[in-house]
């Protein structure tokens, strides 16, 4: 589960590997067709004492083998002047572990951050350069800023990473519109994670009280919306088990436990409204049995 504006600025290249198609092609830096991606250990720890661990760190593996490299995410939201000493270790230490190139990517909020993450570091004595740090850099003046609800949706993820990047940009309610009437027609399991990222993504900035106003009247269950009229129109059954799942879901990535006997009820229930109101619950309850309040 994402735990912080932070973690969400980077976490989402480990759950939506496919975002990093689009984002490769923003930086001008080729990434082989049909590549395979792993989620490697962010440890980069060799004496206990001194700890140090990346944001992210991915292996980008062509179908023929050959070319792979490792990426670094790192998701930095100020100038921090030690950084360039922490960036040149992972970026060695990540080279000799996998014995293949490595990249680093940082995630910026701001065009001023972003400005001084581009770099480059160069490392050694006045006069002479021992080692350069050049990092890749996404922020908001490089990030698309997506306000078509059809472009959304083709891309979900990158609509959600558009819309944490400009978070604090005055085109953020724009493109939050737009991915709100792209998430009404998605599946309940892209609904659930989508909304939680953005909300998290988005941290302090106003654009989260505007996220939380859409989110219900765009697309949420129970409320006379078009996803429910679209959830009505098809086979109930089917319906229910999708939404019957997607309770299960919220409540798992937000770490409610749920006996098996209660999974077994949601799972079971074939009453639309029920369902309904059990999603909308399951954002907001402290514990499983709160689903069931004023419920015979």
């Amino acid at each position: 589960m994402v735990t912080s504006h932070h973690e969400a600025a980077h976490r989402i290249f480990q759950d939506r590997p496919e975002l990093l198609d689009p984002v490769f092609r923003i930086l001008g830096v080729p990434l082989p067709e049909k590549s395979s991606v792993e989620v490697l250990t962010a440890d980069v720890t060799e004496i206990r004492p001194l700890e140090r661990r990346v944001d992210s760190v991915l292996r980008i593996e062509p179908p023929d083998g050959s070319g792979g490299f490792i990426l670094a995410i790192e998701a930095q939201g100020r100038r921090d002047p030690d950084k360039a000493v922490s960036w040149a270790y992972y970026l060695s230490y990540l080279k000799a572990k996998y014995t293949c190139p490595a990249l680093l990517l940082v995630v910026c909020q701001d065009k001023a951050t972003a400005n001084w993450a581009s770099g480059p570091f160069r490392l050694g004595p006045e006069g002479w350069t021992a080692l350069s740090v050049h990092p890749l850099v996404l922020s908001p003046g490089n990030v698309p800023v997506i306000t078509d609800p059809d472009r959304a949706a083709q891309n979900l993820a990158l609509a959600t990473f558009s819309a944490i990047t400009h978070g604090r940009e005055q085109e953020a309610p724009a493109i939050l519109e737009a991915l709100a009437r792209a998430l009404a027609m998605a599946d309940p399991e892209s609904i659930a994670y989508y909304s939680e990222l953005l909300e998290i993504g988005l941290g302090n900035a106003p654009a989260r009280d505007d996220w939380r106003k859409l989110m219900p009247r765009s697309y949420f269950p129970g409320r006379g919306t078009l996803i429910e009229e679209t959830f009505l129109e098809g086979k109930a059954e089917g319906r229910a088990e999708e939404r019957a799942q997607q309770v299960l879901r919220v409540l798992e990535k937000r770490g409610i436990a749920v006996p098996p006997v209660t999974q077994e009820r949601i799972a079971s229930c074939a009453d639309l409204h029920a369902l309904a109101r059990w999603v909308d619950r399951a954002f907001i309850v402290s514990e499983v049995d709160e689903l069931f309040v004023d419920e015979s």
